[in-house]
């Protein structure tokens, strides 16, 4: 598909669905966490997505090939995406899906820098520069509260998140600024579910016990997230960023973490503290911002 210069309603309705789908993956991150070791989860959600999403390229013939350049980019970004969910997944175990959903989804916020460095014709404006300190002041507010942690070392579950949002931003800018972006978006995917597969259920007994308790429900969530969130959420993602300007998913970026906050009051009862909502809307405005195009 031809590359578009600004998102459009077919790819604007896709983000928002995805921004749903990725609010409700904290939730059940933690939820999930209560009968799986989180580094275990997490690769063992990997390479169980790594099934159907082959066996999706297959029968539909895309285009896998590891000697068009991609290679070697996609065995880095799949070290990012080991890298988020490792610390996604811990922090997760610490701090609420509220706290984690904020820092989280600051991804637009460092691909947004990224992007000004690394991609010609996205460079930031003295308007979206505002946006980048109100974000980060939006980001430090929700950082120093304090009001009511999960636990005791939430901060160190906060700070997880916020680098996870990092090790994120760098996948979406090294698609777009790399040879991985001659690889297909399924197979950008597999790249990044093998390496994570393998690296995270190899070093999560360092981590402690892989099984807690786990329940038919906590399976049924399991399998939800492999086909839903990862295998197909996951592939229209990367299939986004291939078509559409990496900054200008900035304009969508605030609708994750307010899916987050939303599905941690209604499915784990979080308290929703004035720090939160006050950091939340500082980044979310910081993010339009971000965006805006002269």
């Amino acid at each position: 598909m031809q590359r578009k210069d600004r998102i459009d309603l077919f790819g604007g309705t896709i983000l928002v669905v995805f921004s749903v789908l990725l609010g409700l993956n904290q939730a059940l991150i933690k939820i999930v966490n209560g009968g799986f070791q989180p580094v275990f989860q997490a690769g063992l959600r990997s390479a169980c997505a790594f099934v159907p999403v082959l066996l999706f390229a297959l029968l539909t013939r895309k285009r896998l090939s590891l000697t068009d350049g991609s290679f070697w980019p996609g065995l880095v970004c799949g070290g990012f995406f080991a890298a988020e969910f490792l610390l996604l997944f811990l922090a997760l175990d610490y701090t609420t899906v509220a706290r984690a959903s904020v820092f989280m989804y600051s991804m637009p916020f460092w691909v947004a820098i990224g992007a000004h460095v690394l991609i010609p014709g996205e460079r930031l404006t003295p308007v979206r520069l505002a946006g980048l300190a109100l974000a980060m002041v939006g980001i430090v507010w929700a950082l120093l509260d304090d009001a009511a942690p999960a636990t005791s070392n939430a901060i160190w579950g906060d700070l997880a998140s916020l680098v996870a949002a990092m090790f994120w931003a760098g996948i979406a800018l090294m698609v777009r600024t790399t040879k991985l972006s001659r690889a297909t978006p399924v197979m950008q995917l597999l790249y990044q579910l093998c390496v994570s597969g393998i690296v995270l259920i190899a070093i999560a007994p360092i981590f402690g016990d892989l099984i807690r308790e786990p329940t038919p429900l906590i399976f049924g969530i399991f399998a939800f997230q492999v086909l839903v969130i990862i295998s197909i959420g996951f592939t229209v993602w990367l299939w986004v960023l291939s078509v559409y300007p990496a900054s200008d998913m900035a304009s969508f970026g605030f609708l994750a973490p307010l899916f987050g906050v939303l599905f941690g009051w209604v499915l784990l009862d979080e308290p929703i503290t004035s720090a939160i909502v006050g950091g939340l809307a500082l980044v979310s405005v910081g993010i339009v911002l971000i965006n805006r195009r002269t």
